[in-house]
């Protein structure tokens, strides 16, 4: 066997449908694209949301509101679950960056303090924004919160 006599095995390729030559071949005449209508012609090209000239589905429906650009979104923190965290990974303070290395929180997120469940150890907490009821359970417990 040398490279000049390789070949693949009996029945491991298949021949082309040879469309459009002639009556004789079976694939002649309209070759497969049936009669008439857009999808028989040359140059077609299946548009997305395309309807056949109907109105669309999307241009149909209503438009409702919009999407502020400036809008900032945080995570929301309460005071239950950071003291389920603390307890879990035995932290006196909580920021950000122990929130990402620990799983909790991605990368980019902010996160707020909300006042939410019961809170029993005295931490130092470093977070985006921080609700009222949150910062004094947290200074009644002798803890600290800074603002980024």
């Amino acid at each position: 066997m040398e490279l000049h006599n390789l070949k693949p095995a009996q029945g491991a390729t298949k021949n082309n449908k040879r469309i459009g030559r002639g009556q004789g071949s079976g694939r002649g005449g309209t070759s497969t694209r049936g009669h008439k209508g857009a999808k028989s012609r040359s140059g077609y090209s299946n548009k997305r949301n395309f309807e056949g000239g109907q109105m669309p589905l999307q241009m149909r429906l209503p438009k409702r509101g919009f999407k502020n650009p400036n809008r900032v979104e945080y995570v929301a923190i309460n005071l239950g679950r950071l003291q389920k965290i603390v307890d879990k990974y035995k932290l006196n303070e909580v920021s950000p960056e122990i929130l990402y290395t620990n799983g909790i929180i991605k990368k980019r997120d902010r996160i707020k303090i909300l006042g939410n469940g019961e809170m029993t150890s005295k931490l130092n907490i470093t977070a985006h924004a921080c609700s009222k009821t949150a910062q004094q359970a947290v200074e009644g417990l002798g803890g600290s919160i800074t603002i980024l």
